[in-house]
């Protein structure tokens, strides 16, 4: 993916984030390119994508829509994505990583620290910093070599807020959110850490805790009714039902 189609996901996925659009709503390609301000194909190509991780869906005549759902189809799809990326990490602790599938986490490693420890990140260090983030956390899934696992990631990424780097649009608009992923990225590093020294449980245990930082920024997002309305102003949280809704 080149640095102009990630900047483009992150900006659609923001707009999802933001309750820009209304469940059922058709995403067309003109449009959106227009009000990014970009050509057709990186839109085409982040609504593949965003498809995918479960945020909007095909539609009967051609393109797509926007779709509703839960937060308890949010919460639960994160923290089992935690439980397989765990065990990911574990299976590499205990069965040794290649050099280069250490080479490839350790260039993301670099890359992370590169834009995530500065005083302030813009646009494009967001989706720079999601871009490795994807290749941290498929290197791990695909290092572990392990055929039954990577099919059941590729499953749960199509949840919504599954995949790896759906929240970081959100984290992006929370004034707590670049904090947040300065603590992920210690994470990374402390994965990376318990995977060279083949300490598998501690790679585990870490791989979780490491999901449960989105989940409990989109918690903190949505307890306060007023934070919710700054941080996600398009959507409203249903206590009862848990439902998010557009008005």
């Amino acid at each position: 993916m080149t640095s102009q189609q990630s900047r483009v996901l992150v900006q659609l996925r923001g707009l999802i984030l933001n309750g820009t659009f209304a469940p059922g709503e058709r995403l067309a390609e003109i449009p959106l390119s227009e009000r990014l301000n970009t050509s057709r194909t990186p839109v085409r190509q982040a609504l593949v994508s965003l498809e995918h991780e479960g945020l909007i869906e095909a539609s009967p005549g051609g393109g797509y829509h926007m779709r509703s759902f839960t937060m308890q189809d949010v919460s639960d799809a994160i923290r089992m994505r935690g439980v397989i990326e765990g065990f990911a990490a574990r299976l590499l602790a205990e069965n040794g990583a290649s050099r280069r599938t250490m080479k490839i986490l350790k260039d993301c490693l670099d890359e992370g620290d590169a834009v995530v420890f500065k005083a302030n990140m813009d646009l494009d260090d967001y989706a720079r910093y999601a871009q490795m983030n994807d290749r941290f956390h498929q290197a791990i899934i695909d290092g572990c070599a392990n055929k039954t696992l990577a099919r059941t990631i590729e499953t749960l990424n199509s949840q919504a807020f599954a995949a790896a780097s759906a929240t970081l649009p959100m984290q992006s608009s929370m004034e707590e959110g670049h904090e947040w992923m300065k603590q992920a990225h210690r994470t990374h590093h402390a994965i990376v850490q318990a995977i060279e020294k083949h300490q598998g449980s501690r790679a585990q245990a870490l791989g979780e805790e490491h999901v449960e930082i989105a989940r409990q920024n989109l918690d903190f997002a949505m307890e306060d009714p007023e934070r919710a309305a700054k941080i996600l102003p398009g959507f409203q949280l249903v206590r009862d039902s848990e439902k998010l809704l557009r008005p």
